[in-house]
């Protein structure tokens, strides 16, 4: 199997359309916009908190390769009940693995976008979800 075909596995196509269950809300408080420069991917965010700053509602739109929309579906799959504190550890943990200098983050799903790993074109659009939600979070 080629390398571009384990990249775009059915796994990968079939969460890239699971974004329809996580359609844009404008009603919720916090918002933001994150774009992949090296690929121009773009993803916006709306996200809703409870009294202990965990999100508690998301929603989202992604123009993205099918490589961010999976991401981003794997991002809302697992972010509910997550604290800004939490994001930033995963997003961090999930750098350090595309630079090749750790283990696969400990979040529920990012197994099917491991062949991704090594395509550096690919590493902005599967960070647009962490990048925005720490952007729209207090």
């Amino acid at each position: 199997m080629s390398a571009t075909a384990r990249l775009y596995s059915p796994e990968v196509l079939a969460l890239a359309t699971r974004l329809a269950d996580w359609p844009p809300r404008a009603d919720l408080p916090f918002h933001a916009d994150a774009r992949a420069p090296a690929c121009g991917s773009r993803l916006s965010l709306d996200l809703g908190c409870d009294a202990q700053g965990r999100i508690d509602a998301l929603g989202l739109k992604a123009q993205a390769c099918a490589i961010g929309q999976a991401s981003a579906a794997i991002f809302a799959a697992a972010a509910t009940g997550k604290s800004r504190a939490e994001i930033a550890t995963s997003q961090a943990a999930l750098q350090h693995w595309l630079a090749g200098e750790g283990a696969l983050p400990d979040w529920p799903g990012l197994a099917a976008i491991e062949p991704a790993r090594g395509f550096p074109g690919r590493h902005g659009a599967i960070l647009l979800s962490w990048n925005a939600a720490l952007a729209a979070l207090p």
